[in-house]
């Protein structure tokens, strides 16, 4: 806004307008909240009829169908002691056990990251270092607050899908 007669904006609505700005970003932001798979906004795009391209990101793993729902990966896939990261559906799933599967939001509940690797037993976060147990998705290092939140699964045949 200009001031009267001068031709300039003022201190005040420049600050103004900075602030709404700054505020505008902050609110646009992602953070961990559990009730939403572990971030903000809207709940993450479900993945295409077709389940899209196989990725080393983890994503779909053709679309095959198993009963009618999307397969999330082959029990093949996912090694025993280990897991396999689905970035696009941002779950990881787990094989604590030899034939006993598990799944976890993929979102670290410390500040948001996304998980990046399966390795020794856990499920590691690249951003500050937490680590979460493949068996129950527990903290096994910090700094994460809570647990990763548990994801329904069945296996149907060599399938892994949604509960």
């Amino acid at each position: 806004m200009a001031e009267p007669g001068t031709g300039h904006t003022s201190r005040r609505a420049l600050l103004a307008s900075t602030g709404a700005a700054c505020a505008a970003m902050i609110a646009g932001c992602s953070t961990y909240n559990a009730n939403n798979g572990g971030v903000n906004g809207p709940p993450p795009s479900q993945p295409p009829a077709s389940g899209g391209t196989p990725a080393a990101s983890g994503a779909s793993t053709g679309g095959a169908s198993a009963g009618g729902a999307a397969v999330l990966a082959s029990t093949a896939s996912v090694p025993v002691g280990g897991g396999k990261i689905l970035t696009a559906q941002r779950i990881v799933i787990t094989q604590p056990a030899a034939g006993s599967y598990k799944a976890f939001t993929a979102v670290c509940t410390h500040q948001g990251c996304i998980v990046s690797t399966v390795a020794d037993g856990t499920i590691d976060c690249p951003c500050h270092g937490s680590k979460f147990s493949v068996k129950d998705g527990s903290v096994v290092n910090g700094p994460a607050p809570s647990p990763l939140a548990p994801v329904a699964i069945k296996v149907q045949g060599t399938s892994i899908v949604r509960a």
